[in-house]
């Protein structure tokens, strides 16, 4: 299948696990909304010289080792989807999907390929670390998911992962490491959670359009767990004066277009609250140069759709809501509906890029039997599509060019 705009999808496929380099510079902190230490001067360095030195090892999409000549570059899109929870409900139909050896994952995101293999850059947010191969797995409170899962992101067209979430650490330092072993083997990029020093230093370098475009992914805090010792580089903590650092690291290694994940907000409320307001803010009205530091923000956590809005001219979306999660209760319905971002960057002056076309789209758990994710239209899921279009838009996002996408 072809993308929207750049490369076949064989042509993506064909880059292989040991070409990934994810993650981005080595940070300290506490567990929990604690201040972040800025990284050694040796690891910015490495930092540095690991993304200007990316260029065989492009992510699925990617052309070429450098940034394309003027005339050679083209527009490209980015679709982000929002949180992967694995309920032991979902796990249960990932095993009668598999016919009861393993777990297919494939059947159960069938319904969203259509949007998420086309495009360029396909982001997911994956909240639960995995176990291994044979288990056990849990579900709430301390998540531990089947690793067959990141062959079916992979399936699915998707190209990274934010792994940073409250939910990292639930399984400890194994589940991290567990969790990228997993997403590696798959090829799938991964950015927020780090299994080494080193690979915590190296940022996550996509391609597409002719663009480098760093993926940068970071959490709140990890539900009271903290940090293992000696490795405070584990998880990616989300503190704006390291995320501005690091989204500048990677434009002076040679990023033309920075991507930032954040699992932030308060769960199950529909509007922004007030932390979610000022980090966009801060985050956006960030500039070297007089050229903006950060492309798009994109939130994960909040289990129900937000609102996007453009911010000092950025967009932010404040929540995707949930992809693959489960909650029957009818007070927390919402949990089952969730906006899908597509954004298009088209290149301008100077080398710069700027989003041209801002959509989204609806995407709905329905719970069967069996358990599916599917793209909700006004057609086939009215109150759902309505739902999450009011969300969507109850900011004001409209006046400033975003659409539902058909």
């Amino acid at each position: 299948m072809r993308g929207t705009h750049g490369g076949t999808r064989a042509e993506r496929n064909r880059r292989t696990a040991a070409d990934r380099r994810p993650d981005h510079p080595e940070q300290r902190g506490a567990a929990h909304g604690g201040r972040i230490r800025a990284a050694a001067p040796a690891a910015v360095l490495l930092a540095l010289a690991a993304l200007a030195s990316c260029t065989g090892g492009g992510a699925p999409g990617a052309a070429g080792a450098d940034a394309a000549p003027a005339d050679r570059r083209r527009p490209f899109t980015v679709v982000a989807t929002g949180d992967i929870i694995p309920y032991p409900s979902i796990i249960r139909q990932a095993r009668l999907d598999a016919g009861g050896e393993g777990h297919d994952f494939t059947r159960i995101l069938a319904g969203v390929k259509p949007v998420v293999a086309p495009a360029d850059i396909a982001l997911c947010h994956m909240e639960t670390p995995y176990g291994d191969e044979d288990g056990p797995f849990t579900g709430y409170p301390l998540f531990r998911s089947p690793p067959h899962l990141a062959r079916a992101l992979r399936a699915t067209g998707y190209d990274s992962c934010s792994t940073a979430s409250n939910h990292s650490l639930d399984d400890g330092f194994d589940g991290v490491r567990r969790t990228l072993d997993a997403l590696d083997e798959a090829g799938v990029r991964h950015a927020g959670t780090a299994r080494s020093a080193a690979e915590a230093a190296r940022p996550a370098v996509l391609r597409a359009g002719g663009a480098r475009v760093a993926h940068l992914a970071y959490t709140y805090g990890t539900n009271g767990v903290p940090l293992p010792e000696g490795r405070p580089w584990a998880v990616r903590l989300l503190e704006p004066e390291q995320v501005i650092a690091d989204a500048r690291a990677a434009r002076r290694a040679g990023a033309d277009v920075v991507l930032v994940s954040v699992h932030w907000g308060t769960e199950w409320q529909q509007a922004p609250d007030a932390a979610q307001l000022r980090l966009a803010e801060e985050l956006t009205a960030a500039r070297t140069g007089g050229r903006k530091d950060i492309d798009l923000v994109v939130g994960t956590h909040n289990h129900v759709p937000q609102p996007y809005e453009k911010v000092n001219g950025t967009w932010v979306v404040y929540g995707l809501g949930d992809q693959v999660a489960s909650f029957a209760p009818a007070d927390k319905r919402s949990g089952n509906e969730g906006s899908m971002a597509r954004f298009t960057f088209t290149p301008g002056p100077g080398g710069g890029w700027a989003v041209e076309r801002a959509e989204f789209l609806v995407g709905h758990s329905d719970t069967g039997p069996p358990f599916r994710v599917v793209r909700a239209t006004a057609e086939h899921f009215p109150e759902v599509y309505e739902r999450v279009r009011e969300a969507v838009l109850s900011r004001g996002a409209a006046a400033d060019g975003l659409t539902g996408a058909r």
